[in-house]
């Protein structure tokens, strides 16, 4: 029936072939629909129909948000589907390949080829069967469950849709562990050395006794109340049961699987070239996450560089606070006095929600702002033993309260200036906003535009006035520091052979990082490969555009105009972001 349905989907997207050149920029607004040329037409035809498609579930990939609201079933990851769907996205690229791009409005120039990486890159994840290995030491597919409990729901219909999905986690469970054989067998696996204490979060679920305690129950412990009273008791009745019957022993389950068939045939290598077809692996994830076709020896050279003009910068600041003793030392002070860490959750709450408030009295200066605002939360305690320091996206800015002496205070401004406004959280309601761009662009995320716009956003933050010592300060800079060490240390395990200790040590002797965060940053590395590649390399374009910018434009350079050019694209690869500012910068010399 998988097969069928899928195959149905595969004929529903056929259409005929339509040539596909390098876009130029493009600054002209797109023209409507009904003056808009055959070529214009034909594309639109095809990524409409794509997007379609992927939006009601077809291209649904491992997680559960990438179904359909409406979604009454978990995504189907079984190889069938997996492959149906490869099909679908080589055919549209064979499509997007017959276009004569010349033939486009500017505007569609760089549309096609905005979408046609995002196309390339489905296609390549499913080619190279990365479903085969559906977690790493910061993700993981029944994590992400707790995610799928987050969702609106607003009526009783809604409700019973998630209690349909709740009662197929075996089925999606079962398809998962069949992918992980599969991935075994080949030698395709997350490494067996950063997989120690990783079934706690299984076990979290595993274990329950009460399935009302369980982050999944969470949207019935207050329904609606146009949900009549009856049908409330009946609706938390069947969740309850599905979390017992269902989801707590689908848990068990792989939880057996995980520590008696996973660990014990994980592999023992740690670099992503010493597994089948590595090296090709390796440099689609550098396509992937950087936008960029560089190879791991240009990205390790630029990683060391730039770790040794940040070193410079920490220097200066410990000679200014007066600090008598080595660097070693002085990261030894920081993560030791008790002084810059918070002593509650709620502690680390409010001085992060008092950072983001004080931003909001100068970011209207920077750049235009969207109507959408954020929330501040805590990162829901069965992920976060293994997970980052704080995380955040459109309407939500997640804070990592577990482990306070793993918290530095001095972190704390970087954190939140990237992962709420201006970084994350406005990145991602502004493009939301832009109407006039195609979904595919207002509702994705490229990662090297994304994170090198947060991290560009730290270093805003000297301008607005946001660090008020030294030492957050230095907190900055020990996060740039962070992105930098992680081109070398990426780059050094999965393609120059280093090992596990090696990483550790080049991350906690550059970074003033406390000893957990290096610990759960380096295994990340090493279970996500080239994903850590894309912050530093993207904030290094948006900071060299905007220096050449201001170099031409000189006293007439606009920073929020600029900002507004940035933040306008949605989410681009940075060869478009260079075709865009070079345009920008361009207009704004003729006025």
């Amino acid at each position: 029936m998988k097969t069928r349905l899928a195959v149905a989907l595969l004929l529903a997207l056929s259409a005929p072939l339509l040539t596909h050149a390098a876009p130029p920029a493009a600054t002209a607004a797109p023209a409507s629909i009904a003056n808009e040329s055959a070529a214009d037409a034909a594309f639109r035809a095809i990524y409409e129909k794509e997007w379609a498609w992927r939006q009601a579930g077809g291209g649904e990939a491992s997680e559960d948000g990438d179904a359909p609201e409406s979604a009454a079933r978990m995504p189907d990851v079984g190889p069938a589907a997996q492959q149906a769907r490869l099909a679908v996205w080589d055919g549209v690229l064979k499509q997007l390949d017959g276009l004569d791009a010349k033939a486009l409005s500017g505007v569609n120039q760089v549309n096609l080829a905005i979408y046609r990486d995002q196309v390339f890159n489905l296609a390549e994840e499913v080619r190279l069967r990365t479903y085969e290995m559906p977690f790493n030491s910061d993700s993981s597919f029944w994590s992400n469950l707790s995610f799928m409990a987050r969702r609106e729901m607003k009526t009783a219909q809604d409700h019973r849709n998630y209690i349909a999905r709740l009662n197929d986690v075996p089925r999606y469970f079962t398809q998962q562990t069949d992918n992980m054989r599969a991935g075994l067998a080949r030698g395709f696996s997350v490494p067996r050395a950063v997989l120690d204490g990783r079934e706690v979060a299984i076990s979290n679920v595993a274990d329950l006794t009460d399935p009302t305690r369980s982050p999944l129950y969470a949207p019935f412990k207050k329904l609606p109340s146009s949900i009549p009273a009856a049908e409330q008791a009946q609706l938390q009745a069947q969740a309850r049961e599905a979390i017992a019957g269902k989801v707590i022993p689908a848990f068990q389950q792989l939880r057996r699987f995980f520590l008696q068939e996973y660990v014990p045939k994980a592999r023992t290598t740690l670099a992503a070239e010493a597994m089948p077809d590595g090296k090709a692996f390796y440099k689609q994830q550098i396509h992937e996450y950087t936008t960029l076709d560089l190879g791991p020896d240009e990205i390790h050279t630029i990683g060391l560089a730039e770790v040794a003009r940040i070193q410079a910068e920490m220097n200066a600041i410990i000679k200014q606070v007066g600090f008598k003793g080595s660097f070693g030392e002085f990261l030894t002070f920081l993560r030791t006095d008790p002084q810059f860490y918070a002593k509650t959750p709620d502690e680390l709450l409010h001085r992060a929600a008092w950072i983001s408030k004080r931003v909001d009295g100068v970011i209207g200066r920077y750049m235009t702002l969207p109507r959408a605002r954020f929330t501040i939360v805590p990162v829901p305690p069965d992920i976060a033993p293994f997970w980052t320091a704080g995380r955040g996206g459109m309407g939500t800015y997640w804070l990592n309260t577990y482990n306070l002496p793993a918290r530095p205070l001095y972190n704390l401004p970087a954190l939140t200036l990237h992962e709420s406004d201006p970084g994350h959280a406005l990145q991602g309601a502004l493009a939301a906003e832009q109407g006039e761009l195609p979904e595919f662009r207002r509702n994705s995320y490229i990662s090297a535009y994304g994170e090198g716009w947060g991290l560009y956003c730290e270093k805003l933050g000297v301008e607005m006035g946001i660090y008020e010592t030294p030492y957050e300060d230095f907190g900055r800079l020990t996060y740039e520091m962070w992105r930098a060490a992680r081109l070398v240390i990426d780059t050094g395990v999965h393609s120059k052979g280093w090992s596990r200790e090696q990483a550790l040590a080049y991350l906690r002797d550059h970074t003033a990082l406390s000893e957990h965060e290096v610990t759960t940053e380096v295994d990340r590395y090493i279970s996500w490969p080239g994903q850590a590649l894309s912050y530093k390399l993207g904030e290094i374009a948006i900071v060299r555009l905007r220096a050449q910018a201001e170099k031409e434009l000189g006293d007439s350079f606009d920073i929020k105009a600029f900002h507004d050019a940035v933040l306008q694209q949605g989410s681009v690869p940075l060869p478009v972001l260079e075709q865009q500012i070079q345009a920008f910068i361009a207009e704004r010399r003729k006025g």
